[in-house]
């Protein structure tokens, strides 16, 4: 069974949390999560390392005991120390973690107080009030478990682009490793670049439909085959993602792709339009009457409706249609329009790797500029730096700019906002930066009022820049904190500021709305990475894929701008 790396590092995190509720020692706890982040930010197969016999603790923060189990997880597809601890431990008391609200402290702290070791004792026991009376809950906190166990009722877990994209990837090559096989692409919600995914759709055309369907069903990751057909079969793999496969024929080919690349609403617009021309537009084609007149490709969809071609992100009937019809789509934001990452951290607080080997990285990106920006004092967990070691890091910087004329290296803090709004360094600090990365970190449960004015008051200071990962969500992890974006949006229009789209997988913040909110209201956007290794420089990718959804054009991205004009802006 091939190991994919969100599966291995899905291992060490389940680990680690085990570890913290059984109470075992916070730094191998931290190294088992530091090892999780390693494995799923790699940009390699860790198994096809293990398998060839490569070094693995070569990889940043992997040490002996470390490889060992990940050779051990990779060969057997077990891991005898994780098995213990889940003897060890109630079944039930890991699914706690699960709400944004309590982390493995906490859920170890529920089970010793009240016995607590599943969401429906845990409902049960909020209802009654007896949360709120443990030290550290409180009636907020339990009202806020509440909530998230009704959001999660019912609700199906969806997939992680980065995650899907592993396997998607991997499916196409086994597919098209059969030489029947023409075209072979992955339609729907991945497709339109989602930051998540509920399943995949593969459409192929092909010579040989049965050898296809025997190949789609045969891929070594598949746990249950669903249904297999001539033309159809559905699979859902170990990782519990459902697979479809349809073969088409050639002629309609563009037409199935648009209808299965989706959204539906944006399908039901393109049909209401092709019948008030007199056409009819399904999976098979473009007809006139009975007659096919488009569909072997997706251009000759839209043209065929008299429109230019909507690039898929667009594809939510959120105006695309209108655009085309008036010749006003965006000219969308490619990943060559980058000049420089504004948001990346390095091992002097918690990344992985050394100022000069990110900037060596930034280097072979050809980026004209990198920000680094490692934490304020206040993020103790990430290790945040003080004023005087920040001064340091500001000389070895430009000692370092003279060794590399042929890349800005941008001198940046992430500044933590405090509670009160005020920033985690003094002015005379800051005012020696060319500019700030400013974001929170704590005190997320603030209702929406008091986190907004919390943010409104550290623009006022005119040393904040960018306001990072603006919502604070984790995907599938943690919900956004409340705030109101409208009026941070419009603050930073008035006063000079921007806010950021952080393109960590688990971040992907802005969403695609909020970036259109902010192209709209004339506020640019920062794509940054929020890169703590070099391997991270390459989530940039991410960023722009939410960044076409958001209909950013380069003009509204502020690291697509020459390196003088960036600085030029960053002067409130």
């Amino acid at each position: 069974m091939p190991v994919h790396n969100h599966e291995l590092s899905a291992v060490f995190q389940r680990l680690a949390d085990l570890l913290e509720i059984q109470g075992a020692d916070r730094f191998r706890v931290r190294a088992y999560r530091n090892a999780a982040r390693t494995i799923e930010s790699h940009p390699g197969s860790i198994a096809d390392m293990v398998q060839k016999e490569r070094d693995i603790q070569a990889l940043p923060g992997i040490g002996r005991d470390l490889a060992d189990k990940i050779r051990e997880y990779v060969k057997t597809g077990r891991l005898r120390l994780l098995e213990d601890l889940e003897k060890e431990i109630p079944r039930g008391l890991i699914t706690l973690t699960a709400l944004g609200s309590i982390g493995p402290k906490r859920a170890r702290a529920l089970y010793e107080e009240l016995g607590v070791s599943s969401l429906e004792e845990l409902a049960e026991c909020a209802r009654r009030g007896e949360i709120a009376r443990i030290r550290g809950f409180g009636a907020k906190t339990e009202r806020k478990i509440l909530e998230e166990i009704a959001g999660k009722s019912g609700q199906a877990v969806r997939t992680k682009f980065i995650n899907a994209h592993e396997i998607a990837q991997a499916y196409l090559a086994h597919l098209r490793g059969l030489d029947t096989v023409k075209q072979a692409v992955v339609a729907g919600s991945y497709r339109r670049k989602k930051d998540t995914v509920g399943d995949l759709d593969i459409l192929v055309t092909c010579d040989d439909p049965g050898r296809v369907m025997d190949r789609f069903t045969g891929f070594e990751d598949v746990k249950t085959i669903v249904s297999k057909g001539s033309t159809r079969s559905t699979v859902v793999l170990r990782s519990g993602l459902q697979i479809d496969l349809r073969v088409v024929p050639d002629e309609s080919y563009g037409a199935a792709l648009h209808y299965f690349t989706g959204s539906r609403e944006h399908s039901i617009a393109m049909r209401k339009l092709a019948m008030k021309k007199g056409l009819k537009i399904n999976e098979y084609g473009v007809f006139s009457g009975e007659r096919l007149v488009a569909g072997r490709t997706e251009e000759d969809v839209y043209r065929s409706v008299g429109l230019h071609y909507i690039e898929p992100e667009l594809r939510e009937n959120r105006g695309e249609i209108e655009a085309a019809l008036r010749g006003e789509l965006p000219r969308l934001i490619t990943l060559e329009d980058i000049r420089g990452d504004l948001h990346a951290h390095t091992s002097l607080t918690d990344g992985r790797n050394t100022l000069e080997e990110m900037v060596e990285a930034a280097r072979s990106r050809r980026y004209e500029y990198l920000a680094v920006t490692n934490h304020s004092p206040q993020v103790r967990i990430a290790r945040g730096i003080t004023s005087d070691i920040l001064m340091k890091q500001l000389e070895e910087i430009d000692s370092l700019g003279r060794r590399y004329p042929d890349i800005t290296i941008l001198k940046s803090a992430e500044v933590d906002i405090l509670k009160d709004g005020s920033l985690d360094y003094p002015d005379e600090v800051l005012d020696l930066l060319d500019f700030t990365v400013c974001s929170i970190h704590y005190h997320l449960h603030l209702s929406c009022d008091r986190q907004t004015e919390r943010v409104l008051r550290a623009m006022d200071n005119p040393r904040f820049t960018i306001f990072g990962h603006p919502t604070g969500r984790l995907i599938n992890e943690r919900e956004p904190y409340e705030i109101d974006l409208e009026r941070i949006i419009e603050a930073a229009r008035e006063k000079g500021c921007y806010l950021e789209l952080n393109a960590h997988p688990d971040r992907l913040d802005l969403d695609d709305i909020s970036c259109r909110a902010a192209k709209s209201s004339g506020v640019m956007v920062a794509i940054s990475t929020d890169s703590h290794s070099v391997h991270h420089l390459g989530y940039m990718a991410l960023g722009i894929y939410q960044a076409r959804r958001g209909w950013l054009e380069p003009g509204n991205v502020l690291n697509c701008l020459p390196v003088g004009d960036l600085k030029r802006r960053f002067r409130r």
